[in-house]
């Protein structure tokens, strides 16, 4: 099947499992690099992972005062970084479960936490409105960003590990040499929106921004402007993740504040599907790197996580 091909319904995606055990709601999904191991986050202070495979939970990973915003794999599939209200963010060992390192220096909420591709430095957001850099081998913190001038909603890196890019509250998206701290573009919507979520695309060229405007923009980093406009869902309170869907076609998918997950054609803008099934907002949204897969997340009336393949159950 080619990979330009729209989604028809013999490649749709259904439920395939409704995955329960947190306890409060469902903050942020990742799926390890290897698409073995789904990690969940949750205001109930805790990370769990969960072998894609049987959708069993491998470890929960506790130790946080207070709700996880966020939890990352590093690249290599060997540690997680959790971001919490706690202002601390803590470095995880996922095959044993064990903390590594409890990393202190933000001064209000952690919100968000991401590893480069080389797996020896984090990035981190924080309600304190700085972006921090950390080394994963020591746990020290190695430059603090005074980046935005509201909470920092996002942080990312690219491909190469040259650039991170940060959203936030104030309307900004900035990328930052990531190796000099110095910030090198600044990206700002003519309406100033406040931006939600942001994410490099995986070629590096672009970043996926969300904003609380109901709309998803995708932006061309080298020229600054945006080429695509992602509408339909509805977005204007939360932080709702986003991303891209490359295992079969390329699609943005999205999480909801209608309880719905929607799936873009990224060329052609289309909603080319919208999964029902949770009963509460969704939240939290991430894609298999390596199969049909998505997982959503939902706030604290659902607190669920749901796998969405594109096989039909038997009893569906």
């Amino acid at each position: 099947m080619s990979t330009t091909d729209p989604i028809t319904p013999n490649n749709n995606y259904y439920l395939s499992q409704t995955l329960t055990g947190h306890k409060r709601a469902i903050s942020s999904l990742k799926f390890s690099s290897d698409g073995r191991l789904l990690a969940s986050s949750s205001a109930d202070k805790t990370i769990r992972t969960y072998s894609t495979s049987t959708n069993a939970v491998v470890h929960e990973f506790s130790g946080h005062d207070q709700g996880v915003s966020d939890a990352s794999f590093s690249t290599d599939s060997r540690f997680l970084i959790s971001a919490s209200d706690d202002k601390t963010l803590r470095l995880w060992d996922v095959t044993t479960g064990t903390l590594l390192k409890t990393l202190h220096g933000h001064t209000n909420y952690v919100f968000c936490a991401n590893f480069n591709p080389q797996s020896n430095m984090i990035v981190s957001g924080s309600f304190d409105e700085t972006v921090r850099i950390w080394d994963v081998k020591s746990g020290k913190c190695l430059k603090v960003l005074p980046a935005h001038s509201d909470p920092v909603t996002a942080v990312d890196y690219s491909r190469d590990g040259n650039m991170i890019v940060s959203s936030s509250y104030d309307g900004l998206c900035r990328i930052w040499d990531a190796s000099t701290g110095h910030c090198i573009k600044t990206f700002i919507d003519d309406d100033n929106p406040p931006v939600s979520y942001v994410k490099f695309a995986p070629n590096g060229k672009f970043i996926l921004v969300g904003t609380l405007d109901n709309t998803l923009r995708l932006w061309n980093i080298a020229t600054g402007k945006f080429i695509k406009t992602y509408t339909g869902h509805v977005n204007s309170k939360y932080c709702i993740s986003a991303t891209f869907s490359v295992t079969n076609g390329k699609y943005i998918v999205s999480g909801s504040e209608d309880n719905c997950v929607y799936l873009w054609d990224l060329q052609s803008r289309k909603v080319v599907q919208k999964l029902e099934g949770h009963t509460d907002n969704v939240i939290a949204v991430a894609c298999s790197p390596t199969e049909n897969i998505i997982a959503s997340g939902s706030l604290g009336n659902d607190k669920s996580i749901k796998i969405w393949t594109q096989q039909k159950r038997e009893d569906s």
